[in-house]
């Protein structure tokens, strides 16, 4: 498997096909991957240089509480890898981005009819 060809930038989905996120880098240990890191902060790190550090350091700084690591999925969560890679599980059960949810709390929602569900 090329990693940076079969998994980096591939779409995440959950079990019913909704986005998770995309893959932005992966864990390693051993030669062999163990876990799918996704979020802004893991892509700057991915990134590298000045651009990377200042994505990674924004990240940080954003996530509630301050330093959270990226978003962590364990490979026994994955179902199938093609164009995209499918989850076992439901969105539900996995952590948001840091970054999406800060996001979400302090500028989306401030937006007039944000929080309505219609």
């Amino acid at each position: 498997m090329l990693i940076g060809f079969d998994l980096l930038d591939r779409q995440i989905l959950d079990a019913d096909g909704e986005p998770v996120g995309k893959v932005d880098d992966v864990e390693i240990e051993d030669g062999t991957v163990v876990a799918l890191l996704s979020g802004q902060q893991a892509l700057g790190e991915r990134i590298g240089g000045r651009i990377g550090r200042w994505i990674a350091a924004t990240a940080r700084r954003m996530s509630e509480p301050p330093d959270q690591p990226p978003a962590r999925i364990p490979v026994d969560l994955i179902a199938e890898v093609t164009s995209a890679v499918t989850l076992s599980v439901r969105r539900e059960l996995l952590v948001d981005p840091p970054l999406e949810t800060w996001l979400r709390d302090h500028l989306i929602a401030r937006i007039p009819g944000a929080r309505d569900e219609s």
